[in-house]
């Protein structure tokens, strides 16, 4: 069973704004690790689904989440939810497009960790023909 998503962050504070204002994560627990480093952990209301922080101040230097591949996240408006994630310092790095019955699209965060964002996409049936009466 995955218990949680631990993330290497430059900045504490910038990375938690960034998930729980951007994504609506919420503050869990933190606490500070017995080699200096700092942990936050960020739940999600709704799927439960926990994302911990970590901050390393000094050694070993941080390495842009080069081993990380990306997070998923499900948005319900996924242009708004590129908007807002820009505007807090994400970068767009592969422009929406259409998979199955899913739109998604590819940012990173300020710290260069992948996130990949879909939406389901609004049913597209045809109307309905009927046979004349």
């Amino acid at each position: 069973m995955l218990e949680y998503t631990g993330i290497r962050v430059r900045d504490l504070d910038r990375a938690t704004r960034f998930y729980t204002e951007g994504l609506g994560l919420r503050r869990s627990s933190e606490g500070r690790m017995s080699a200096g480093g700092l942990w936050r952990e960020l739940k999600d209301p709704e799927s439960g689904a926990v994302l911990e922080l970590n901050y390393y101040p000094g050694d070993p230097p941080y390495r842009e989440g080069d081993e990380l591949d990306h997070l998923g996240f499900r948005v319900e408006d996924l242009d708004l939810a590129v908007a807002r994630l820009e505007s807090l310092g994400a970068r767009l790095r592969i422009p929406p497009f259409t998979e199955g019955d899913a739109r998604l699209v590819f940012l990173s965060d300020p710290d260069g960790v992948w996130l990949e964002l879909w939406e389901r996409r609004a049913e597209e049936l045809p109307p309905t023909s009927r046979e004349g009466r």
